[in-house]
């Protein structure tokens, strides 16, 4: 595995192309649509117990400390505080499926823009990013850095590697697994997938969620979802590259096809949900302004739930 970031050209046109038309395009549009609030994009800060005191009003329930409350028979609450070292780490599923559209854009490319656009975010306020690449293993690490250059060069490293021509399927739980083991610190994990992998991953993921802020980026492109009528059609198994010839204007096989998908559909959610992370689901040919968006709402809910909006009243009149 690597252990240095590639350097780029002396002027990498390409990424910096696409960054400057991200930042014109969709940056620019969340500056006014989130008006400065990019707190939520990093809501599980880390922290450090610095004290205990008495509980006040207004007080997180959530912070009171039972034992000593026992002890001394007053209610009593941690006091923490927030570690201002804490990165954003991606990542990134490139395997062959990564590669499919259906459309103008491949879920490859719909990642890297993701990627780009929140990478860019979060070092513009002064957050770290780094990056695990996965193809048929895990085989490029970009160590945590700051600053818009350092985005340059994570976007050119997506831009220039090759597709992933070979391969038998992907193993995510590989990818998770050396996150465990390479991400240390506390940091917010945004694993970039379309989640289509060999079983297994789904353990090592719930145990990332309990040392790290996990979120499941999932991409997806509608063609997996339904198949509109189009006649004799080969479809090609993007992670094997086996080839079948299917009659798409039989309607019992799309209906078959999405059922089976519709299953998978909900599998999949059901087993993100069990290992506790959020998901943030997005399509290929999606505007990035809308993802990003709708992320940010989530990571508020989450924030309001956290701070007692979801508690029974007594609890939140109490907090």
């Amino acid at each position: 595995m690597k252990n240095s970031l590639p350097e780029p050209p002396a002027r990498p046109a390409s990424a910096e192309h696409v960054l400057r038309r991200l930042e014109w395009t969709v940056i620019r549009r969340l500056d006014g649509l989130l008006q400065g609030d990019y707190r939520t994009l990093m809501r599980g800060a880390g922290l450090d117990l610095a004290d205990l005191r008495e509980y006040q009003h207004h007080d997180d329930v959530r912070h009171i400390d039972w034992n000593v409350t026992a002890r001394l028979q007053q209610p009593h609450v941690r006091v923490f505080t927030e570690d201002r070292e804490m990165a954003a780490w991606f990542l990134l599923d490139l395997s062959r499926s990564m590669d499919f559209g259906s459309g103008d854009q491949r879920k490859r490319q719909a990642s890297a823009e993701f990627v780009a656009v929140l990478a860019r975010l979060l070092t513009r306020h002064g957050n770290r990013v780094g990056a695990l690449l996965y193809g048929t293993g895990v085989d490029t690490l970009i160590p945590a850095g700051s600053g818009r250059l350092h985005v340059l060069r994570l976007l050119h490293t997506l831009q220039t590697r090759p597709e992933t021509t070979q391969g038998t399927g992907t193993r995510l739980h590989e990818l998770l697994a050396s996150a465990a083991s390479v991400v240390r610190r506390r940091s917010t994990v945004f694993v970039v997938s379309d989640f289509i992998s060999e079983p297994g991953w789904e353990k090592p993921l719930a145990q990332l969620a309990q040392r790290h802020e996990v979120v499941a980026v999932r991409l997806l492109d509608p063609l997996e979802l339904a198949l509109p009528d189009l006649g004799l059609i080969p479809i090609r198994d993007a992670e094997t590259g086996e080839q079948l010839l299917v009659d798409t204007s039989n309607k019992g096989f799309r209906q078959r096809f999405a059922r089976i998908a519709a299953q998978r559909e909900a599998e999949l959610r059901a087993a993100l949900a069990h290992a506790g992370v959020d998901t943030l689901e997005i399509s290929t040919g999606e505007d990035l302004v809308n993802a990003v968006v709708r992320f940010a709402e989530l990571r508020r809910q989450r924030t309001r739930l956290s701070a007692g909006a979801g508690l029974p009243r007594h609890l939140r009149q109490a907090a």
